[in-house]
């Protein structure tokens, strides 16, 4: 068990951000050498500065609030939980004080961030299970969102069982010095990952994280990374 918890926990780590990254690589590559399509992408009344649009257009989604509001509540809910959930990760890397200008415990929300984002997913992944979701959906968008789920679920239960039942022999110094340690290259788990009852929770958390990060380049979620392009084409 020690081995799988260090293979998962370290290398397993490198091997998917490498995949991540080579992967992006390609892709990127791949969308740069193919032809270009001389018809106007555009759909909504040209504003000026496009960027500015292209970021209201991507980032609050005023098409979806028309049409679904409920839809767009939750998707804004899922972002802004994700973007919590990302500063808090960010946080577990010893010297990173960007967003310390005001005292607070990491990570925000007290809980309540990670299961808005259980809760939005899976919304999300059941809503494919009908038409006209269902209709457009491939098996990739299944297991995408069954991985962010597996993802999200394990590592707020880890939160959830420190501030909500006071099990925290896993502290976040202990999560600061395994993604400090990772980051410099110089991998160091914590005593308490071999000897707390729930390490096993962060192990899942960070397997089904690999392999999510590993699937990222070669799935439809890639268009994520070029969202405020493809708005600001919108735009014309």
């Amino acid at each position: 068990m020690p081995t799988i918890t260090y293979l998962i926990l370290v290398p397993m780590v490198y091997l998917a951000f490498l995949v991540f990254i080579v992967g992006t690589v390609i892709q990127i590559a791949r969308i740069r050498r193919a032809p270009k399509n001389p018809a106007t992408l555009q759909i909504f009344p040209e504003r000026k500065p496009k960027w500015l649009w292209a970021l209201h257009d991507s980032f609050l989604m005023p098409t979806l609030r028309r049409h679904y509001p409920l839809r767009w509540v939750i998707l804004m809910s899922f972002h802004i939980a994700l973007l919590l959930l990302i500063i808090g990760h960010l946080e577990l890397f010893k010297g990173f004080t960007f967003f310390q200008f005001w005292e607070h415990e990491i990570f925000l929300g007290k809980g309540f961030v990670g299961l808005a984002l259980s809760l939005a997913l899976l919304y999300l992944l059941f809503r494919r299970f009908h038409s006209p979701a269902r209709d457009l959906s491939v098996p990739e968008d299944y297991y995408l969102l069954i991985l962010l789920f597996l993802t999200v679920l394990f590592g707020a239960e880890m939160d959830w069982a420190r501030r909500w039942y006071g099990y925290a022999e896993l502290s976040p110094g202990d999560y600061q010095t395994y993604m400090t340690g990772l980051l410099l290259f110089r991998p160091e788990l914590p005593v308490a990952v071999y000897q707390t009852g729930h390490s096993f929770m962060l192990v899942l958390h960070v397997f089904f994280a690999n392999l999510f990060i590993m699937l990222f380049p070669f799935s439809k979620i890639m268009h994520s990374i070029f969202s405020i392009s493809l708005n600001k084409l919108r735009r014309g």
